[in-house]
């Protein structure tokens, strides 16, 4: 996923106003929604597009151009019944990626059941952090280790096939460090740097957060 996609966040609660406004400061079309127009006149000071719908209706979604946005990400409270129904109108209507917050394992199998294509859960994974993510284009995940430094796993570039770290250069080239590999799920991290790379491979990268878009 990228800035180049749009992007629409129903719910704005604390999980979902901070997934937001990331997109939003980081310069995305993002549409934010919720049913409390108090919460949508707060949000508009800091997000451009807020608007204040119930998105367990159909024509509502419709009216709001939903089937024209890539990525939704449902971020609402505990009403179960209305998360249910937001996500499977959302797949009705054609919407590519449908991301969902959940309180635990157990909803995470019941949004997933229901069409959800990816189910977040806030205490391991963060409204800043997810929306960096999403907009990091190739990356399997990004971490912030401090303001200035990520630790980013990354899959291996199709161009990288069959060539060796110290053939890419990518220290020198990218201005990163490759600190570990995963294959098949084992990590290693005393890896030889001639060793030819394979399309199964991730790599494990430390890099100052402003040189993360030379690798995309």
């Amino acid at each position: 996923m990228s800035i180049n996609k749009s992007y629409a966040v129903f719910g704005l609660g604390r999980y979902g106003f901070a997934v937001a406004t990331e997109l939003a400061k980081s310069g995305a079309d993002v549409l934010a929604v919720d049913i409390d127009e108090n919460i949508i006149n707060s949000a508009a000071t800091v997000i451009p597009y807020c608007k204040c719908a119930d998105v367990t209706d159909v024509e509502v979604l419709r009216q709001l151009g939903i089937s024209n946005v890539d990525v939704v990400i449902i971020a609402m409270a505990t009403n179960l019944d209305a998360n249910v129904m937001a996500i499977m109108l959302c797949k009705e209507l054609g919407v590519k990626t449908v991301i969902a917050k959940c309180s635990d394992d157990m909803q995470g199998k019941i949004f997933t059941k229901v069409g959800a294509d990816k189910v977040v859960i806030p205490e391991r994974e963060g409204g800043v952090r997810l929306a960096k993510n999403i907009l990091s284009s190739g990356f399997v995940d990004v971490m912030e280790l401090s303001d200035e430094v990520s630790l980013i796993e990354l899959d291996v570039k199709r161009e990288w096939v069959g060539k060796s770290l110290v053939e890419l250069n990518i220290r020198k080239k990218y201005n990163v460090n490759v600190i570990a590999i995963k294959e098949n799920d084992r990590l290693t991290i005393d890896f030889d740097p001639n060793m030819k790379l394979t399309e199964d491979m991730t790599l494990v990268i430390i890099a100052h957060s402003s040189k993360i878009n030379k690798l995309k």
